[in-house]
C-alpha cells in the first residue's frame, strides 16, 4: 500500500497534468488561429499582386494605345508644316508639335515604368504561388495535429479526474485538505523535496532535527515559512 506522501507526489503529478490540460484548452486555439492567418495572409499576398498584374495589364494597353493616337497626331500636325504660310500659323503649330512631343514623353516613361512594374510582378507571383501553396500544405498538417490535440483534451481530462479521485479516496482528510490549501495558495506546488537541507519551495534552511524528522518519512512535514510538504529524496536532498 502506497505511504500517504507516495498518494500526495502522484496527486501532484496528476494535478499538473489536469493544469497542462487547461492550459491547451487556451493556447491551442491561439495557435490554431495564427496558422489561419498566415495561411489567409499568404493567399491575399497573392490575389492582390495578381490583381495588380491584371490592372497593369490593362494599363499598358491603354497607354500604348494612347501613344498611338498622339502619334497619329503627330504625323498629322507635321504634314501640315508644308502647309503653312504666316508665321503666326507657324508658331501656333509648332507649339502644338511641342505639347503632343511631351505628352508622347511622358506616356512613354510611364510605359516602361509598367513594362518593369509587369515584368516584377510576374516574378513575385510565381513566388507567393509558391509561397502560399507550401504555407498551406504545411500549416494544414499542423492545424489537424492541433484539432486532434484538441478533441482528446475532453477524455484525457476525463481519465486524470478518475485518477484523482481514486488517489484522494486513500488520502486522510486532514492531509488532503493541507495539500489543496497549499497548492491553490502556490499555485499547483505543494509538495517540494528537501534540497541541501532546505526547503525547495522557499529556500529556507531547515534545523537538523527537522531534517532528521523529514528523512524518517513517517509523516507528512509542513515548512514553518511557506507550507509546503516536504519529503526527502536521498538523490537530491544532501
Amino acid at each position: 500500500m502506497l505511504s500517504d506522501l507516495e498518494l500526495l507526489l502522484k496527486l501532484q503529478v496528476i494535478d499538473y497534468d489536469l493544469g497542462e490540460l487547461e492550459r491547451s484548452k487556451e493556447y491551442l486555439p491561439d495557435m490554431m488561429e495564427n496558422l489561419n492567418r498566415e495561411i489567409k495572409a499568404a493567399q491575399e499576398k497573392y490575389d492582390g499582386a495578381t490583381a495588380e498584374l491584371e490592372q497593369a495589364g490593362i494599363n499598358q494597353k491603354n497607354l500604348e494605345l494612347e501613344i498611338a493616337t498622339k502619334e497619329a497626331e503627330l504625323q498629322k500636325f507635321q504634314q501640315q508644316m508644308m502647309s503653312i504660310k504666316t508665321n503666326k500659323e507657324y508658331d501656333a503649330l509648332v507649339a502644338e508639335i511641342d505639347s503632343v512631343k511631351e505628352i508622347i514623353s511622358n506616356k512613354e516613361t510611364e510605359l516602361l515604368e509598367t513594362i518593369d512594374r509587369v515584368s516584377t510582378l510576374e516574378k513575385e507571383i510565381v513566388e507567393f504561388e509558391e509561397k502560399s501553396a507550401r504555407t498551406n500544405d504545411d500549416n494544414n498538417r499542423q492545424l489537424e495535429i492541433l484539432q486532434e490535440k484538441i478533441d482528446s483534451i475532453g477524455d484525457k481530462v476525463s481519465g486524470k479526474e478518475t485518477e484523482r479521485k481514486d488517489i484522494t479516496a486513500q488520502i486522510p482528510r486532514p492531509i488532503l485538505s493541507t495539500y489543496e490549501r497549499v497548492r491553490r495558495g502556490k499555485g499547483g506546488t505543494a509538495v517540494v523535496v528537501v534540497k541541501k537541507r532546505a526547503c525547495g519551495a522557499c529556500y529556507k534552511a531547515l534545523t537538523p532535527r527537522r531534517v532528521q524528522e523529514i528523512k524518517k518519512g513517517d509523516r507528512i512535514h509542513t515548512c514553518e515559512y511557506c507550507g509546503c510538504l516536504l519529503f526527502w529524496d536521498e538523490a537530491t536532498s544532501n
